[in-house]
């Protein structure tokens, strides 16, 4: 398998544990055996500091895990996480409880042997919430099963239930875990896990009624009465408030703001179903779950006789329904005793205290049995399926000990002295394992194995658990004896039997200044982690864990399913007297040791860093009296008695190869020989190392931190080097690269235009036959030998067509069309007339349209008849020749209303002399105004206008004739316009008299007044000239400008 260097860290550039030495004065070191003075507590705790300061809550001690609760979410158990150091060696990536449980995994698949995990730590210290990221882990990057997930989502789904049942609010931890948890889970041959199996210890059923101040009972009184349907309390007789029931209350801490009961509740009621529960069997859970509320609030009175009795009623009919008893039965075992006496059967009455205590013994054996019970249906509900297949024989197992850390209470009992007793059979098993793979792995490499001097703590668990001369053998032995055994009788036998013994004390025992820190019921003892003193004080009861046996019998007998499994009705003919609750723990106690034996072991410490579960608090004080007693330094010096860092041969040349010229930049040798010639040039002294069979094992850490700071400074250069080396050959072969491309692109182009090319010619070719074919038959009819030539002819007459249409409308080139498209010719041309014809019009304003119709108007009039039009063609008429300014106002007031349509200055020639005088000639809707400066001389209605003559030649004379009897007119007016084309022409349309213009050659005669006619003679000359001729007449010569 090729070797993997590091793996990706958060930034995405490579890390391994030996880069993040080079930052050690910052973030600490991440496996304490490379602490330089591994033997001082200080240092130790400052490491733990520095880490902890940087959200680096995890550090290994060699393959031991030590993890600080952050009290906050770090996210660092994404998917991306685990997808980091899956399938990556263990020291390849920094500290992470996903690194663990990946070495596990990967040992157990490759190896074929069993693993366990053994996760341990005071109450909020993170050993649930440890133990469910593993199982996360293991079901988010474990192959599924053939037969689907199922497995997988039960182990799951097996937490938020025994969580409901067996965890509680502690002072010290909002869900401190209250009894001990052993969980294996199988996987088979592909690494996909197909089943599982749950062994407990210890619940803490005290707990069930009574809880100390700031406590809780157990999660799933409050989590039934905050988030159940209100028809199923209704059902179970409960009412929403936890005050009032007695066992929920005696903590003073029903509500915790921390805790959301009733969204746990939804997510227990949802696991219930993933791992089987059927409704039938959930309804008969609840019931006692109920019934033991229902228990705590049975209240006794003493009768006359000093007995108990009971008191409530509906309590009691609550009680029989919920647990299917007799009502009649029920009271009489709780306020009576039943004693066999040489085989005959009596009922003793209780007093108060006596019933009240059998009423709690009740209680407690309801839930610790039913705990029991449920334990078994989730291992039912995660047993595999396949046992009987053979290949069930290749499945491995993999163990995960949740278990109670060592406890320091200042008040300590029965419960603290078993876990205890627990711990030191577990650091027991922890220093035997770790001495035996320290010294398996220096036999395995061939390095001789020197003695390790370590405190044993089999002294103390012999304390305990010695036969006949154990704490637990004479705990028992006082439960036993007949006559009255107290709690007192049991320490001063303990007195008597283990007095001499160096790591037990008791106030008799004690000098005279121990003695006042000891009361008289109390021992101590002085454990591998401390002194811890117990207070003897209801260790007999809580040994014996008696249940009167008219209570079995009640039980025995109920009609809940449930119940009924967990009171076998053979416990009542059983005369053989039930072990006590020591022995039954020390007994499992052993079984798990065997159990852990048989794994290889992986091991999670955890801590916790304050108890005000703030984030970012290092309680020092806390911490130290953990890591005492956790045996953290214990372990260190196990682990550093020996050599402080040792690597496979294949990794340490990898990582340092760069240090010597020798083995850089590549090695051809063996590695070890490589190493050799390393550490030679490194300088390393013999007494610094040892070379094993397939590892380099290096004595003191601070060899490794010089040959890490050596390698850090030759990565600046070997960087600079790699990255010119890297550059260069990056831009050449995009050089060539780009080459080879344009050479390819090139010879691509190229045969494309060649034989475009080609294409062309050839069809070029192939066009000109044609042509030169249809050029000889093209006066022949039409034949496929000549319809290309015809079309092409066509077909070019239209393309040059389109480039040479006329451009206006008076532009009449038109190109001469072969002889088969002239009628279309002849089409297309007037088409195209029309068209610019229809453009024009619809182009020209209206100003212009009535500058064109009277220039029509006066080519009708004047065209070819009259010299001087040919010079007002090209000049426009306008709308007036005078301005408002030159038109006196009160020729307009004389106007009044009527608008002057065009106004030009005239000469008027007397009618008698033909002198002439300046006038303005103005033209209105009705009149031909005649005016001499501010006086009107003379108004022509146009109906009494008859006529307008005028010459032909070029003068700009012209007469306006008048009718004769209309009196108010003097006879004709002869005028003289400078514009008189456009005079003439807007007056013949303002007078509708355009063919009543009548041009005259020679002579115009003109009405000079009544009964007197008046003669104007034309004659052509060289200019002009006007003047009265000796006849009479009014004589005007006119150059001639244009022969008609």
């Amino acid at each position: 398998m090729r070797y993997r260097a590091s793996a990706l860290g958060s930034d995405g550039v490579r890390v391994t544990m030996e880069s993040a030495l080079t930052a050690r004065d910052r973030v600490g070191v991440q496996d304490f055996v490379l602490l330089e003075n591994f033997t001082s507590e200080a240092a130790f705790m400052e490491n733990l500091r520095r880490r902890f300061r940087e959200n680096l809550i995890y550090t290994y001690i060699g393959p031991v895990l030590v993890s600080v609760n952050p009290y906050r979410d770090l996210q660092i158990y994404s998917r991306q996480h685990m997808e980091r150091y899956r399938g990556v060696s263990f020291y390849e990536v920094p500290p992470h409880l996903f690194a663990v449980a990946d070495t596990v995994y990967r040992a157990l698949r490759t190896e074929r042997r069993d693993q366990a995990v053994m996760i341990s730590g005071e109450s909020g210290a993170g050993k649930t919430e440890a133990t469910k990221r593993l199982l996360q882990f293991y079901a988010e990057t474990c192959p599924a099963p053939e037969r689907g997930g199922a497995v997988r989502d039960r182990l799951l789904q097996s937490n938020p239930v025994l969580e409901a049942f067996g965890n509680a609010k502690t002072l010290r931890n909002d869900n401190s875990s209250r009894f001990g948890k052993y969980m294996d889970v199988q996987f088979d041959f592909k690494g996909a896990p197909v089943g599982g199996h749950i062994l407990s210890y210890l619940l803490e059923k005290s707990r069930v009624v009574h809880q100390n101040h700031g406590e809780r009972n157990f999660h799933i009184f409050y989590q039934l009465l905050e988030g159940g349907e209100e028809e199923e309390l209704r059902r179970l007789g409960l009412e929403r408030n936890a005050q009032s029931y007695l066992y929920l209350v005696k903590g003073q801490c029903a509500k915790v703001s921390s805790i959301n009961d009733k969204s746990d509740w939804k997510v227990v009621r949802k696991a219930l179903t993933v791992i089987n529960f059927t409704e039938d069997e959930v309804e008969d859970l609840l019931s006692i779950v109920a019934s033991v509320l229902h228990l705590g609030n049975i209240h006794f009175v003493a009768n006359e006789e000093s007995n108990a009795q009971v008191t409530t009623e509906n309590q009691l009919k609550y009680l029989t329904r919920l647990l299917g008893v007799e009502g009649a039965t029920l009271r009489e075992a709780l306020t009576h005793r039943k004693i066999i006496a040489k085989g005959e059967e009596l009922l003793s009455p209780l007093n108060l205290e006596q019933a009240a205590y059998a009423r709690d013994a009740l209680a407690k054996a309801v839930y610790s049995r039913t705990f029991t019970w449920l334990v078994g249906k989730i291992n039912r509900s995660l047993a595999s399926k396949d046992a009987d297949s053979p290949s069930w024989r290749s499945t491995t197992v993999l163990g995960l000990l949740d278990i109670y850390g060592f406890e320091v209470f200042q008040h300590n009992s029965f419960e603290q002295f078993c876990i205890n007793y627990c711990n030191e059979k577990l650091q027991q098993l922890f220093i035997e394992l770790t001495l035996k793979s320290e010294q398996e792995e220096y036999e395995a490499e061939g390095i001789a194995w020197e003695p390790v001097q370590y405190f044993n703590n089999k002294i103390i668990c012999d304390l305990v658990e010695e036969k006949f001369k154990g704490i637990i053998s004479i705990l028992d032995e006082e439960c036993l004896r007949p006559g009255e055994a107290t709690d007192l009788t049991f320490l001063e036998k303990l007195e008597d039997t283990v007095k001499h013994h160096p790591h037990f004390l008791t106030h008799k025992l004690a000098d005279q200044r121990t003695r006042k820190s000891l009361d008289r019921g109390e021992f101590r003892l002085l454990h591998y982690a401390g002194e811890v003193t117990y207070n003897v004080t209801g260790f007999l009861d809580k040994n014996n864990d008696l249940l009167f046996r008219n209570l079995k019998e009640t039980m025995c007998s109920s009609k809940n399913p449930i119940m009924s499994q967990c009171f076998d009705r053979n416990e009542l003919s059983d005369k053989k007297r039930p072990e006590t609750v020591a022995t039954q723990f020390k007994l499992s106690l052993l079984q798990l040791v065997e159990i852990l034996k048989s794994k290889e072991p992986a091991y999670i410490r955890c801590i916790k860093p304050n108890d005000a579960k703030q984030p970012g608090r290092f309680d020092e004080v806390l911490i130290r009296h953990q890591v005492k007693y956790l045996g953290l330094m214990e372990n260190l010096r196990v682990r550093r008695a020996g050599f402080a860092y040792r690597r496979k041969y294949e990794i340490f040349l990898q990582r340092y190869k760069s240090l010597c010229p020798e083995t850089w930049p590549t090695w051809a040798g063996r590695p070890q020989d490589g190493v050799a010639v390393l550490v030679r040039h490194l300088g390393y002294k013999p007494e610094e190392y040892k070379m094993g069979r397939t590892k380099i094992f290096i004595r003191f850490p601070k060899t490794l931190f010089a040959t890490e700071d050596a390698l850090e400074v030759r990565r600046q250069s070997l960087a600079t080097k790699i990255q010119a080396a890297w550059r260069g050959f990056h831009w050449r072969q995009k050089f060539l690269r780009v080459k080879r491309s344009a050479i390819c692109i090139q010879s691509w182009w190229r045969g494309t235009l060649g034989r475009r090319k080609a294409a062309k010619r050839k069809w070029a070719a192939q066009t000109i036959r044609r042509l030169i074919r249809g050029f000889i038959l093209r006066h022949a009819p039409r034949c496929p030998e000549n319809a290309f030539f015809l079309d092409h002819v066509r077909t070019s007459f239209l393309l040059n067509l389109r480039r040479q249409l006329p451009r206006n409308v008076l532009d009449t080139s038109w190109p001469t069309p072969p002889p088969a498209l002239r009628e279309a010719s002849e089409l297309l041309r007037e088409l195209c007339m029309k068209n610019m014809v229809w453009k024009y019009c619809r182009s020209i304003s209206p100003e212009w349209k009535q500058q064109l119709q009277q220039k029509a108007v006066a080519s009708e009039i004047f065209k070819g008849k009259k010299d001087n039009y040919p010079q007002s063609v090209p000049r426009l008429f306008i709308s007036t020749r005078l301005g408002a300014d030159e038109i006196s106002p009160k020729v307009l007031q004389a106007l009044g209303s009527e608008p002057i349509q065009y106004a030009v200055p005239v000469v008027k020639y007397d009618r008698k002399g033909y002198k002439p005088r300046s006038r303005q000639l103005l033209l209105t809707p009705n009149a031909v105004v005649i005016v001499e400066d501010a006086k009107v001389k003379q108004r022509i209605d146009y109906a009494n206008l008859t006529g307008i003559s005028v010459s032909s030649l070029s003068d700009s004379l012209f007469v306006l004739h008048v009718q004769r009897e209309d009196n108010k007119q003097k006879g004709d007016v002869v005028l003289q316009s400078d514009h008189v084309i456009e005079t003439l022409t807007k007056t013949a349309l303002s007078a509708d008299r355009v063919n009543n213009i009548n041009i005259n050659q020679g002579s115009i005669t003109f009405a000079g007044g009544p009964g007197r006619d008046g003669i104007i003679d034309f004659t052509p000359g060289s200019e002009l000239l006007i003047t009265k001729a000796k006849n009479g007449h009014l004589a005007v010569v006119a150059p001639r400008l244009n022969s008609r």
